[in-house]
């Protein structure tokens, strides 16, 4: 029971049907490198704090937000990561910055999670006991986060390193490309 749960985590947050997931951990991993690995463990860490605490008071139904305004809310949770991409400094390296960066991550989260409570809702059905459940999908969830921003980490290490794109172009490009879906997002799931 514990590994299904586990692995419906690790595929629920890599499928790429469910690319707005992606696009926010890639904007949110856009400025780092493969050697900046520990603060990116902590943004996704904080992130999974954020939306572990929606995901369960979502899905015991302590809180009930409408599920248009939370897909709009995704995207938007893109368009400021992207956004925010655009003004960082490579050499700057201030201690309050990284804490609101990783408040943020927190708090989009709780966003994201919101998004998750249906369809782990649907997951879990009759179970007597949710706190299993919910602990593996979210350690599947936070092992399929990992995953995703090494493997952008790996690539972006490989382009700066090897094929000597300058960083910051490549961190303009990422949080560009993640900006511009992210606008599209929000025009198609405008709840208003």
């Amino acid at each position: 029971m514990f590994s299904m749960y586990l692995n419906l985590g690790i595929e629920h947050i890599t499928d790429l049907n469910g690319y707005d997931h992606i696009l926010f951990l890639t904007a949110l991993a856009a400025v780092y490198l493969l050697k900046d690995w520990k603060k990116v463990l902590i943004l996704v860490t904080a992130f999974t704090i954020g939306h572990t605490t929606t995901l369960a008071l979502a899905t015991l139904k302590v809180i009930n937000i409408p599920t248009g305004l939370i897909e709009f809310l995704i995207p938007v949770t893109i368009f400021i990561s992207a956004f925010s991409d655009f003004f960082y400094k490579e050499n700057v390296n201030d201690r309050k910055l990284h804490h609101l960066k990783y408040a943020l991550a927190m708090f989009f989260g709780l966003i994201h999670g919101l998004g998750f409570s249906n369809y782990l809702r649907e997951l879990l059905g009759n179970e007597e006991n949710i706190v299993k459940p919910l602990f593996a999908f979210n350690l599947g969830l936070e092992i399929g986060q990992i995953i995703i921003v090494i493997s952008y980490l790996s690539l972006a290490s490989v382009l700066v390193y090897f094929i000597k794109v300058p960083r910051r172009d490549l961190t303009l490009i990422t949080a560009g490309a993640a900006f511009g879906v992210s606008i599209i997002l929000m025009i198609e799931r405008f709840p208003f």
